[in-house]
């Protein structure tokens, strides 16, 4: 019998007991404040609301616009192989998260993980970064929004500041009228976006097939000619794998924002079932909505195309989307209209739901006692108003975009958002493995997960060595020096890089100032606040229970044919 002293309960024989009673002394920084009272989520978000929370974030400006770009300087060979080995990592990171989240559904998301299963430091470190990313994003997304606009409106008529404010306005009152009202609202638009997503992929299978306006079987023609890979800085083999690596940053970039269902954990109802359901769906998803995309994409669109580089030089407007250009190629009109009007919809639900992240980010740190408490406080519809207004005041550098110099600096701010990105995923990844070792150490039974990852801690291992080769090589081709692209982009070069050593600062000075240590794989907390949920599961399965009957029909035909896409 081995024993030894813990704060909040003893050790024994590997297997940390929690005391009833007994506070661990880090509750504060797990997310627990002593105090309450008006700082508590509400659990408002339903099953579906969570799983079309997860499919809006993996769907927006990055597939339907992006991938024009990563077409023109690869091919559709490359893109393929790309997105499809990016999508296998992002699969990876969720499963990842969905196993911690399905045992430990905490409000504080992600950040809370990390500080109770692997370093308060790297909790710390990770929720400002992942901050940060949103503040960012928000803005951003506001402002692609007035340039979608300007594909009808002409920026010379209407200022792009008054879509900016229109927007705005309507985001932070979607967000501040509630979770339920947000979840409602996020629901329907990313049901929205899910259906133009498969009407796109119908008419590319049809248009692929010969049955557009020109009656054009193209097959693979485009595959054979100009080829399916195209070269990048350099010639020959080298230079269609700088191409096909450039490609691989394109699609890390799509798939930003898969991983924010892991900060709805603390608002939905019945987390052990909604959460891993959601992430284990992410595979087919990703299946069908981005490597089905691109792959129907590269039949239709050459990569030499003089309309994809037009487009690529576009705003972010239909005009910039890859399939606009292969309706404009297959001859058929009125269309780039209805879906630039898409488009709107699509920038109009990120920034919506970035607002939200960005929220709960800081609500998160606050809880833990890593921002300042009062950004914890909710009113009496568990909305934490203060975080609200402060993530929207940030919102506001969206107008830096009004003047036309200030969008090449917003740019470098977009560079920087991929970076932070990438971290998150490195942190969620770390978190799992130190996860991994305290139930392991502790001796928890996989038969008491609700959920675990498919690979376990190998997949962690192996989407950690490629996010960090991502992460290194970002911005590669800042460090070649090659007449056709110029002198060294140190511009690029800084904002490419600037989250990485910002990372290592907050997490080493953060370990300096509370001189807090690693978590002990035998005395990591995996149990305070378990019994709680344990107990608001049992009474939302007695609630279904008592409403069994109802629609019983319906929602058997929509989890058998119907949930696994949606």
């Amino acid at each position: 019998m081995i024993e030894k002293d813990h704060p909040g309960g003893r050790v024994s024989d590997g297997v940390f007991k929690y005391e009833p009673g007994q506070l661990p002394v880090t509750l504060e920084e797990e997310g627990v404040v002593a105090d309450d009272r008006h700082v508590e989520l509400h659990r408002g978000l339903k099953a579906r609301h969570i799983t079309m929370i997860a499919i809006g974030g993996a769907i927006g400006t990055g597939l339907i616009i992006g991938t024009g770009s990563a077409l023109e300087k690869a091919g559709p060979g490359a893109i393929l192989i790309s997105y499809s080995f990016v999508g296998f990592i992002v699969y990876l990171v969720m499963c990842a998260l969905g196993e911690m989240a399905a045992w430990l559904p905490l409000p504080s998301g992600f950040t809370g993980y990390a500080v109770r299963f692997c370093d308060p430091a790297l909790g710390f470190a990770l929720g400002w970064t992942y901050w940060f990313k949103y503040i960012i994003v928000t803005p951003n997304q506001l402002t692609a929004g007035a340039l979608v606009i300007s594909f009808w409106i002409d920026r010379d008529r209407v200022n792009a500041g008054v879509w900016i404010t229109v927007f705005l306005v309507l985001i932070v009152s979607i967000n501040y009228f509630g979770v339920r009202f947000f979840g409602e609202f996020e629901f329907w638009l990313s049901s929205f976006k899910v259906i133009v997503i498969i009407g796109l992929i119908l008419l590319s299978f049809i248009l692929m097939l010969g049955g557009g306006p020109d009656h054009d079987r193209k097959g693979f023609r485009y595959w054979k000619d100009p080829g399916a890979f195209n070269t990048y800085i350099d010639d020959g083999a080298p230079g269609r794998f700088y191409a096909f690596w450039a490609t691989m940053v394109t699609a890390t970039f799509a798939y930003l924002g898969t991983e924010l269902v892991g900060v709805t954990v603390g608002e939905a109802q019945n987390p052990r079932k909604t959460i891993p359901r959601a992430i284990k769906l992410t595979f087919y998803r990703i299946l069908f909505f981005y490597v089905l995309s691109v792959f129907l994409l590269g039949t239709l669109v050459p990569y030499n195309s003089d309309e994809l580089v037009f487009a690529n030089n576009a705003s972010s407007s239909a005009s910039a989307s890859p399939f606009v250009v292969a309706i404009k190629l297959s001859g058929i009109p009125v269309l780039p209209h209805i879906i630039n009007a898409c488009i709107l919809a699509f920038v109009f639900s990120a920034a919506n739901s970035d607002l939200y992240i960005a929220t709960r980010t800081i609500y998160g740190l606050a809880r833990e006692g890593k921002a300042p408490s009062f950004l914890a406080r909710t009113d009496s519809r568990g909305v934490p108003v203060y975080a609200l207004g402060l993530c929207a005041l940030f919102a506001l550098l969206a107008y830096m975009n009004v003047s036309s110099d200030s969008k090449t600096v917003f740019g470098y701010f977009v560079n920087l958002v991929t970076i932070f990105g990438l971290l998150t995923w490195i942190s969620i990844l770390v978190t799992h493995i130190f996860f991994v070792r305290a139930r392991k150490a502790q001796n928890v039974p996989t038969t008491s997960m609700a959920y675990t990852a498919p690979l376990g801690v190998a997949g962690s291992y192996g989407a950690l060595v490629f996010c960090i080769i991502i992460s290194l090589t970002k911005n590669y081709d800042v460090f070649t020096h090659n007449p056709k692209w110029g002198d060294f982009d140190y511009k690029t070069f800084i904002t490419a890089y600037l989250g990485i050593p910002l990372y290592i600062i907050l997490i080493f000075g953060y370990k300096i100032v509370t001189k807090c240590k690693t978590v002990d794989p035998y005395t990591a907390d995996l149990w305070s606040g378990k019994d709680e949920i344990d107990r608001e599961e049992q009474e939302y399965l007695a609630r279904k229970a008592a409403e069994h009957g109802e629609l019983n029909g319906r929602n058997w035909f929509y989890r058998t044919f119907v949930s696994w896409l949606f």
